[in-house]
């Protein structure tokens, strides 16, 4: 045999090889992203590794129009089906009294609501349900329901805590909100009809407002959270206490609303927050301690406007620049001497900043806990103790 056909020969060998190998690869390729990536979109345990669920969520399909539908119809089912059967629709029921026919009338309320834990404690936003005298009917994905008890409303976060008697039941997995980053691609689950049945919304993350906090005022509150997601759903309303979720499948945050100047403001409260405040309410109850001030988290923006020497803190204020409206009578705060003009710069030696604003760091803490705030005074920086 001659040395070229022997070499030819070689070539083809070669050749053979490399076509099975991509052969062998295309298929493989092909079932992982059929039937292995779904798997990992919606089971709890994969999705919590990370590299699995960003590969996950990172999958491009590039092929034809029609296929590019098919496929995305077929993830956001595929990412929602885990989470859609921990939300639950929420019935409230209550006798009020008509402040004009002073006769008893029934009110009643349907909202969304997502399970968290397997013996039944669900979490809403607190306007999703009616907060004073009501009973509570809920209804589950399987078609069964139950009677519910208010465990608690968490003034903090105005997150809602209910218990039903039940047992094994499917609970939503919590993603890492730290983690979200604007640009997100986000699916929100609302259940509020009369009937069991979930609506849904994609969008995406459109900022982390920092500076947002829920007393919905022009100053915040140091016993209101500060700090939410915003993002572009429609009809935002229908969502109200149900859970929004990333193409991993876990809860990023809860829809909730505020009104402020008679507008609705819709926004999602971080996923770590409903943990935090899940985990009190199940080792000491919703109370929180209360330092009694109002202040304004300062930005960078903020400081060269107010020519202040500092970019960073919590200062006292008051648009009036009353005393008594900076820092509310016969509070903590008032205890302690804190002044409107003041600047808080740490909790305890945590620093305050837009990370860690005031009242997020207060909140950490309990009744009857002493804790060292350090003040910057007209330049002066004082320690002063606290005790909740």
């Amino acid at each position: 045999m001659s040395e070229k056909l022997k070499k030819m020969k070689y070539i083809l060998k070669i050749a053979a090889v490399l076509l099975l190998i991509f052969t062998v690869g295309g298929i493989g390729g092909v079932y992982f992203d059929q039937q292995i990536l779904p798997l990992i979109r919606t089971n709890k345990f994969l999705s919590r590794v990370g590299f699995l669920s960003r590969t996950a969520e990172n999958v491009t399909v590039i092929t034809k129009t029609e296929q590019i539908t098919i496929k995305e119809d077929d993830s956001i089912n595929e990412v929602a089906s885990q989470a859609s059967n921990a939300v639950v629709n929420i019935v409230s029921v209550s006798q009020q009294k008509d402040p004009v026919t002073k006769t008893l009338k029934t009110i009643d309320q349907s909202g969304s609501g997502v399970i968290v834990t397997s013996d039944g404690m669900l979490v809403t936003y607190r306007s999703a349900i009616i907060e004073k005298d009501a009973t509570y009917q809920v209804f589950l994905f399987n078609g069964n329901y139950y009677e519910a008890k208010l465990q608690g409303v968490d003034e903090f976060s105005n997150l809602a805590f209910l218990k039903i008697d039940a047992s094994n039941l499917n609970t939503i997995s919590f993603g890492d909100s730290n983690d979200v980053r604007p640009g997100k691609k986000l699916v929100a689950i609302g259940n509020s009809f009369g009937e069991y049945q979930n609506r849904y919304a994609s969008g995406l993350l459109s900022n982390i407002n920092k500076t947002f906090n829920l007393a919905g005022k022009t100053v915040a509150s140091s016993e209101k959270l500060e700090g939410v997601f915003e993002n572009d759903f429609n009809n935002q309303k229908e969502y109200v206490g149900g859970p929004v979720i990333g193409f991993s499948g876990n809860m990023l945050g809860i829809v909730g609303v505020i009104n402020i100047n008679s507008q609705e403001r819709y926004f999602q409260i971080p996923s770590n927050i409903v943990q935090k405040s899940l985990d009190r309410v199940l080792s000491a109850g919703t109370e929180r301690p209360s330092l009694g001030a109002y202040y304004v988290s300062i930005t960078k923006e903020y400081s060269i406007a107010n020519k202040l020497k500092r970019d960073r803190g919590a200062l006292i204020y008051s648009p009036s620049g009353k005393q008594s409206l900076a820092i509310i009578s016969g509070s903590i705060a008032e205890d302690a001497g804190l002044k409107i003009g003041d600047i808080v710069t740490t909790v305890a030696n945590q620093n305050v900043n837009l990370d860690n604003p005031l009242s997020n760091l207060i909140s950490q803490y309990k009744k009857g806990d002493v804790v060292e705030l350090t003040i910057d005074r007209a330049g002066q920086e004082i320690k002063i103790p606290v005790k909740f």
